[in-house]
Parts: structure tokens; C-alpha cells; sequence
């Protein structure tokens, strides 16, 4: 028998559903918004930003390259192939980290932002949201339309300005916070997690005697820390990501990082049917990332798989990690190496329900729902309003 609050909350929901919104939302000028530019977090957020909300009857124009496979009204290229080839020349992604700058001076930013604003101009009407993806990059598309919200829709990166904000945690918002020297709280900025398509991560129960490394070969997504405990032991290692330069023996070159041992083995760029793969049959994925990480999507497409995470105590592990259930923060090299003993006794399904449960676009896609509703009563009673206490008071905090 269902709960009266659950009653009540699917029918704001459905209410909250049959009000049409238009976007405008702008993808990245070195990308196509299809599945094989997964390993772009941003590009992969507006392919199923779009999807979401077109699921849920709305109309999006998605300004982007030729290549598509986000579901949208209609597709206006901003960024054609030839152009990317020209400002970002011949480069293998699937090898290579992306060659994209940002510097809002730069051709390709003054390129596409120019098209999209003679392309948004000939569309955009009075209570159309203009989504951005680029930070500071894409601000000129912003200045051009002031009659209109600009909303940062998947903030993970520095350089915001937008006066509606989404991030993709409260450890992230809080430090773009401290960064800016502002310690006030802004009531129109929010937190919606990034958002994932659970028919891409199959869960596997029975796991394979390997641990994984899947992300960007860099010294400061926590490699060393990885190699290390795998090292101490005695355990195989697979790495999986751009960045690798050059492989020699036992030694793997990467950008600014030198790996070696006998237990590694790299298996290169793996698309989303391999990523799902690795994903599924590791013992554990490590996610001993050094600085303050935004989000760490592997972390939630490894617990879709039914895969524990082993991740360093801050940044978003600390809201999407709980030590003991989802896998394990560590501080020391000595914690890690415990943590991955240990990651045998968590309960498999459990990580797979708690994943779909929170982080699922099916569950998403009514947190931006929500907020787009919140952001349109601006135009009357704004702060003051009270319609969507119920949706976004229940669904924003609650963690099934």
C-alpha cells in the first residue's frame, strides 16, 4: 500500500510534468553528442540533459556538431567537423586527452558562441531557459539574451558566473563558494547530482580477481595510489584511459605520470559496452582522486554495476560514498589497503538499488523538473512561492 506522501509526491510530479518548457542548450565546440564522447563528462551530460527533458514533454534546440544522439526538437550546428579539425587538428581521443583550450578569446569559443547567438535569436521566445555547459567559455551567449535565465545546468568545473546555478554537489557548490571569497548563500543556486542511464552498466553479482583504474591517466586522479595498494597485495591491476604516451614492457608513460609493475595491464580507451564490462566484473574500482573531485561519475557507474568504490575522504565521495556500504574513504595508503580487503563483504544488489535510486535519470530528470518550475515563478512570486515545497523538499535531500 503506498504512503500518503508518496501519493502526493507523484502527483506534484505528474502536474509538474505537464508543463511545457522550451531550452536552449548549448553543447561544447570539440565534441558530437553521441555515446562514443562518453569520456567528455559535459558532452555526455547534455546527450541525456536533453533526453530527460524531452521525456518529459518539453521542447530543447541543442546547439552542437552533426553527429547526435540527444533526443531534441531540432539540431543547430554551431560546430561542424571540418571547423573542429581546423582549431583542434588530427587527434585521437580515444588515446589522446581532449585538445580543447578555455580561454573565451580563443577561435573556437568566439566561433560558436557567435553562431548561437545569431542561431538562439531566430527561436528563443519569452520564458525560454538558455543552458549553458561552458562556464565563462559560453558567457557571451548569456550577455546576449539578458531578458532571459542563463542557467549553468552541470557545474563540475571553476569559472561560473551564471546567476542560476546547478551543481553537481554540495561539496563542490560550497567550495566554488570559498573560492569567490563569498560566504553568502544563494537561494536560486542548487544541487542536482550527475545522472546516469542504468541499461549502460549491467550489475554483475560474481566478481572477476581484478581491481580497476577507469579515467583519465593523470598523477591526480589518484593512479599511484592504486598501483601501490594493488602492488602491496599481490593483486592485478587494469587500467583503462586516455592519456597513456607510450608503453614499454612493464612501464606505462603517461602524461605526467610514470607507472610500472608487473601486475598492471592496460586495456586503452574503453567505450561505453567495454566501460560497462571492466565495470561489472572488477572486485573494486579505485577512485583515490587528489584534489577536491566535483563528482567522479566512474564512482556511480561503478556502484550501477554493482562494483564498491574505494575513494579519498572528501570532495563528493563524502555525500555519494557511506564508509561501510557503498565501499570505503581512505585517508593513508594503509587505509586503501585495508579498504580493498574488505570490499568482498558489501552487499552487491545493494550498491546497484542505492545507484539507480539516486542517480538514474528516471529520478534526475524530476530534481531539474523541479528546479525549472522554481526558477519560472520569478517572473511572480519568487522567493515567496510555495507550489514545489513538496517536490523539492522530499525528492532533493531524501536517499533511498
Amino acid at each position: 500500500m503506498p504512503r500518503k506522501h508518496d501519493e502526493g509526491r507523484a502527483a506534484m510530479l505528474a502536474q509538474a510534468a505537464r508543463t511545457p518548457m522550451r531550452f536552449h542548450v548549448i553543447g561544447l565546440p570539440h565534441t558530437q553528442t553521441t555515446l562514443d564522447y562518453e569520456a567528455c563528462a559535459y558532452t555526455a551530460k547534455v546527450r541525456k540533459f536533453c533526453n530527460m527533458m524531452k521525456s518529459l514533454g518539453h521542447e530543447v534546440f541543442l546547439y552542437a556538431s552533426e553527429d547526435n544522439e540527444a533526443a531534441c526538437d531540432e539540431l543547430i550546428t554551431i560546430a561542424p567537423k571540418a571547423d573542429q579539425k581546423k582549431w583542434f587538428g588530427e587527434y585521437d581521443f580515444r588515446k589522446q586527452l581532449f585538445n580543447i583550450t578555455w580561454n573565451v578569446r580563443d577561435e573556437h569559443w568566439q566561433v560558436v558562441n557567435a553562431r548561437a547567438i545569431k542561431a538562439i535569436k531566430k527561436r528563443l521566445e519569452k520564458n525560454d531557459f538558455i543552458c549553458i555547459i561552458g562556464g565563462l567559455c559560453q558567457k557571451p551567449i548569456a550577455d546576449a539574451f539578458p531578458e532571459n535565465l542563463s542557467v549553468e545546468f552541470g557545474i563540475g568545473y571553476s569559472g561560473v558566473f551564471a546567476n542560476y546555478k546547478v551543481f553537481e554537489s554540495y561539496a563542490w557548490m560550497h567550495y566554488i563558494y570559498g573560492t569567490t571569497g563569498d560566504d553568502n548563500g544563494r537561494f536560486f543556486d542548487t544541487v542536482i547530482p550527475n545522472y546516469f542511464e542504468p541499461e549502460n552498466f549491467p550489475f554483475r553479482q560474481e566478481k572477476d580477481d581484478y581491481f580497476l583504474f577507469l579515467g583519465r591517466m593523470i598523477s591526480r586522479k589518484g593512479l599511484e595510489i592504486a598501483v601501490e595498494v594493488t602492488r602491496r597485495l599481490g593483486a592485478k591491476l587494469i587500467l583503462a584511459g586516455q592519456g597513456v604516451k607510450e608503453i614499454k614492457d612493464n612501464v606505462l608513460i603517461c602524461e605526467d605520470i610514470v607507472l610500472q609493475g608487473e601486475h598492471l595491464e592496460y586495456v586503452g580507451h574503453a567505450d561505453v559496452k567495454r566501460r560497462g564490462e571492466l565495470l561489472a566484473g572488477a572486485k573494486a574500482v579505485f577512485m583515490g582522486t587528489t584534489y577536491i573531485e566535483p563528482f567522479g561519475g566512474v564512482s556511480i557507474e561503478s556502484l550501477l554495476c554493482g562494483t564498491p568504490v574505494i575513494a579519498t575522504d572528501f570532495g563528493a565521495f563524502t555525500e555519494n560514498i557511506q564508509h561501510g556500504r557503498h565501499g570505503y574513504r581512505f585517508r593513508t595508503i594503509g587505509e586503501a589497503t585495508w579498504a580493498a580487503q574488505q570490499v568482498e563483504t558489501l552487499d552487491n544488489k545493494k550498491l546497484r538499488d542505492y545507484a539507480v535510486s539516486n542517480f538514474g535519470v528516471e529520478r534526475v530528470k524530476y530534481q531539474y523538473q523541479a528546479y525549472f518550475e522554481q526558477l519560472l515563478t520569478l517572473r511572480g512570486e519568487g522567493f515567496y512561492s510555495s507550489w514545489h515545497q513538496g517536490v523539492k523538499i522530499y525528492d532533493r535531500y531524501k536517499r533511498y
